[in-house]
């Protein structure tokens, strides 16, 4: 059953190099399967007549990758000998070969890039009864091998050489190094799953967590009584879906809810009455729509150059204090001119997001939530679902939502005002910046939280629109089978057509934000264009939330960080230098070369950053056929006058300076050298370039620089970033995609 031989491998082979001239490139074949029932551990797999995919042998098929939580797919490129393909799929274990399955028909066949038949499904026969089906999205293209398709608008903008070395910013070598290509690299397992190692508790891994329940725990449910509002009556609410089968409701009893009066806070439609904001007519809101335009598809943004960095000792009252981020250089500097200049209101920053279901506001805001906090700004993400959730259940049906269902209404402000207050209050109590994750969707709706917030801190709304209805689709498969609004329904289909109808009751009665400041993200999750709209925005901190949400996008791309080999002062002991690399360190490079030609063999855009430093451009250099691009932002932090000294020296010879470093290694700035906090401020640049790729990145750099750049795709404190582990010759990648973040580590050493 499509487990012989194919039909004369080597005489497809013949006129390939005529016809791989003629179409000036080689086969790129693209294999995706969809699926939204898998069956247990078990994975897609692709096997077939060539070397690549196994030679029919279903022990060496191979493994398909995971898309998103229902997409697996595989890229490779067609040998030039081998331009018919014939191929199967099978289902099999990652790490095993039993349980087989193979997919049921005939073989599957490429000639020079046609796909023979018009199959579009894999059905697999597990017994009589028990059949599972994937959809199947085959396609085929000739690539030119020299097609690189980075962009390096960027980097042409950093050519500048700087004052201090005399070398650029950024440098880029595209060209393969030729004295490398046929040196026998080290030995690497054709298996790279076989280094894996298990990451660590604290790991960036968040794909299988619903992205709503790492939101603040509201804080104004207390175990006191039962659920009630302040005039004493039940506040619960049970529009349970009619499901067939028991529903187990979460134990509400004990619980008790201060509800705000949300009538206090009412406005008349289309009006804002605000100190922040002053009060809007009809003529100042079409005014507002001459806002500032910022085409995603227009060029890329500068990357800017680090600001020196100062200390600035100003008298703050109390409340300044708290609020100002635990940063340096130019974001301290930014924080203290909105501190001096803007008004009370403005020390708070209010992020309200706006936006049908199923747009991605979640996302935005976990994003948001987490570079603001690696900046070092106090952020936290209210979501006003999980303040829903636990007031009123999970088993809200569609007409919940409906905005003709005054109850429901109701309920629903209820709980907004919950979360509204709860951030407010956090605020007050030393708290930059909160982002209040919510439909929105109305201007009765917003304007109560604009009246809440009323010389108590600053809003900006941050509308996200979508017109791509595969977009939407995506998410809202991913909704309903991440969701815990849905965790208790058994059916998918069921699910999926409650959203839908309730995503049509808010769609009714959705009004655009044209009140106030305010932030449209337009088709910008694709990362392929889109627009964003700015009105009204003015501040350091506004401003670099626009320039970050103007280079994030979804799309899904590994990142890979790693060490330099072993140096020669790692060996001696000695921290900075600029010293070459071990005999241990030049075996590392041989293996990461190996590792990162197979993790990357189909990545035609990846690219490989170093720092300037001679150890990780020589760990780099065995690796051929990816442009390399040097970062001085990447150099290791500057320990200035401790440079070449070993720790043992300093404690010796500069005893007050080591003991001033051990209590506080976060913001120990060396002598005529940085601290923690310089090193996050210069790598700001780096982290939004990172941010905007849509293809695989591979860093080479080092432990203080890799440290500040892990802590932020982790989402870790501030405090812990000089305590993470970053062992030498260890790789860490993270996924990032619209599922969230996943983190695999592979020791190659």
């Amino acid at each position: 059953m499509g487990t012989g031989a194919s039909k004369n491998p080597d005489s497809s082979s013949h006129g390939s190099d005529e016809r791989e001239d003629q179409a000036g490139g080689q086969l790129y074949v693209s294999l995706k399967m969809e699926n939204y029932n898998p069956k247990g551990d078990l994975i897609p797999h692709v096997y077939g007549s060539v070397p690549l995919v196994g030679s029919w042998d279903p022990s060496r098929a191979l493994s398909m990758e995971r898309e998103s939580a229902s997409m697996w797919e595989l890229s490779f490129v067609v040998p030039p000998n081998h331009e018919t393909l014939d191929f199967k799929f099978l289902l099999k274990p990652k790490y095993g070969n039993v349980p087989c399955i193979l997919e049921e028909g005939s073989n599957r066949q490429l000639t020079g890039g046609a796909l023979g038949g018009d199959r579009r499904s894999a059905m697999f026969k597990f017994s009589s009864d028990d059949i599972l089906e994937y959809k199947v999205f085959i396609k085929a293209d000739r690539v030119s091998p020299f097609d690189l398709a980075a962009s390096w608008r960027t980097y042409q903008d950093n050519f500048q050489p700087s004052s201090v070395r005399g070398i650029p910013d950024v440098s880029m070598n595209s060209a393969a190094d030729a004295s490398n290509e046929n040196e026998s690299s080290a030995s690497l397992e054709l298996d790279i799953e076989h280094y894996v190692v298990p990451a660590p508790a604290t790991s960036a891994n968040s794909g299988l967590v619903y992205a709503a329940n790492m939101t603040e725990t509201p804080r104004s449910l207390s175990r006191v009584g039962v659920f009630s509002k302040t005039d004493g009556s039940s506040g619960a609410l049970h529009h349970q879906k009619d499901s067939g089968v028991p529903v187990d409701r979460p134990d509400l009893t004990g619980m008790q809810v201060i509800v705000p009066d949300t009538a206090k806070y009412s406005l008349a439609p289309g009006l804002v009455e605000s100190k922040s904001f002053g009060a809007f007519s009809s003529m100042q809101k079409q005014e507002g729509h001459r806002g500032l335009f910022v085409d995603r598809g227009v060029g890329s943004p500068r990357l800017m150059k680090s600001a020196s960095s100062f200390t600035v000792d100003l008298k703050l009252d109390s409340e300044s204090k708290n609020s100002m981020p635990a940063a340096a250089g130019a974001v301290a500097a930014g924080a203290v001119a909105d501190q001096m200049l803007g008004p009370k209101e403005d020390r708070h920053l209010a992020i309200v997001l706006v936006g049908l279901p199923a747009r991605g506001k979640t996302f935005t805001a976990a994003k948001l939530t987490r570079y603001l906090r690696w900046l070092g700004h106090d952020t936290k993400h209210f979501n006003v679902g999980k303040y829903r959730r636990l007031k009123h259940g999970v088993n809200q049906s569609a007409d919940f939502f409906r905005g003709d269902n005054p109850e429901g209404l109701e309920a629903r402000n209820e709980v907004a005002a919950l979360a509204m207050e709860d951030m407010i209050s956090w605020m007050q109590e030393g708290g930059q910046v909160g982002i209040f994750d919510a439909t929105n969707s109305t201007r009765e709706r917003r304007n109560m939280l604009m009246k809440m917030a009323e010389g108590r801190c600053k809003i900006i709304f941050l509308e996200t629109l979508c017109n791509d209805r595969k977009i939407i689709e995506r998410n809202i498969r991913l909704k309903v089978q991440q969701s815990p609004d849905y965790a208790e329904e058994p059916d998918f289909e069921a699910g999926y057509h409650d959203f839908k109808v309730r995503l049509e009751n808010y769609e009714k009665f959705y009004e655009p934000v044209e009140e106030g400041s305010y932030i449209k993200m337009i088709d910008m999750v694709s990362g392929h264009g889109g627009q964003i709209q700015v009105n009204n925005i003015s501040g350091y901190l506004p401003g670099r939330i626009v320039f970050f949400l103007v280079n994030t996008h979804l799309t899904p791309r590994p990142i890979l960080l790693t060490r330099h080999g072993e140096s020669r002062d790692n060996v001696r002991g000695r921290i900075g230098g600029d010293s070459m690399i071990s005999d241990s360190g030049e075996l590392y490079s041989k293996k990461l070369a190996n590792f990162v030609e197979k993790r990357l063999k189909n990545e035609k855009a990846a690219s490989i950053w170093t720092s300037t430093l001679q150890r990780t451009v020589l760990t780099a250099s065995p690796i051929a056929g990816f442009p390399k691009i040097q970062w001085r932002a990447l150099d290791e932090i500057n320990a200035g006058v401790c440079d070449g000294m070993s720790y043992e020296e300093i404690k010796k010879n500069m005893p007050e300076e080591y003991q001033s470093r051990k209590k506080d290694k976060l913001r120990y700035r060396y002598p005529r050298g940085e601290s923690y906090l310089d090193v996050i401020q210069r790598l700001e640049p780096v982290i939004i370039e990172l941010e905007r790729q849509r293809a695989p990145v591979v860093v080479i750099s080092h432990q203080a620089v890799l440290r500040a750049l892990y802590a932020y795709f982790a989402d870790r404190p501030l405090k812990e970033i000089p305590h993470i582990e970053m062992p030498l010759h260890t790789i860490i990648e993270i996924q990032m995609g619209v599922t969230g973040l996943q983190e695999k580590r592979y020791k190659l050493m």
